[in-house]
């Protein structure tokens, strides 16, 4: 991707209801998704990401708010009470590294919903042929 983002993405609060592939404490640190395809081949990640993209857009009650290049950023409403969580996926210019963070908006605790969900994703991801 020629065009992949350097959006930094925004630091998970002190408060257990986010996690951040750039979290550097364990309450808070998920690994990156790292892609299958060589960086070299950009026609290779644009289709990865490409793929990427319509995976996150089919998660129940989500929303792109953000699409460009190398970043994603969806709302997903919790399916009672309508809570709004944040997911955002960014990929590292000239690597095979995909940031990601999912953090709630509101509430203190999550009850690990956010966590679920990154490696929800990263099991949907690996299914597709997507990740090493």
């Amino acid at each position: 991707m020629s065009d992949q983002t350097d959006h930094p993405l925004t630091p998970c609060p002190a408060s257990p209801n986010c996690v951040s592939s750039m979290a550097t404490d364990t309450k808070h640190r998920v690994e990156p998704y790292m892609l299958a395809e060589a960086a070299e081949d950009s026609k290779g990640t644009e289709s990865s990401w490409a793929k990427i993209t319509t995976i996150v857009a089919a998660l129940p009650r989500s929303k792109i708010v953000e699409q460009k290049a190398g970043y994603l950023h969806v709302e997903i409403s919790s399916l009672i009470f309508r809570f709004v969580d944040h997911l955002e996926l960014a990929a590292e210019a000239g690597t095979q590294r995909v940031d990601v963070r999912s953090a709630s908006t509101l509430g203190y605790s999550d009850l690990g919903v956010n966590r679920k969900r990154v490696e929800m994703l990263r099991a949907q991801f690996k299914d597709a042929g997507l990740l090493q």
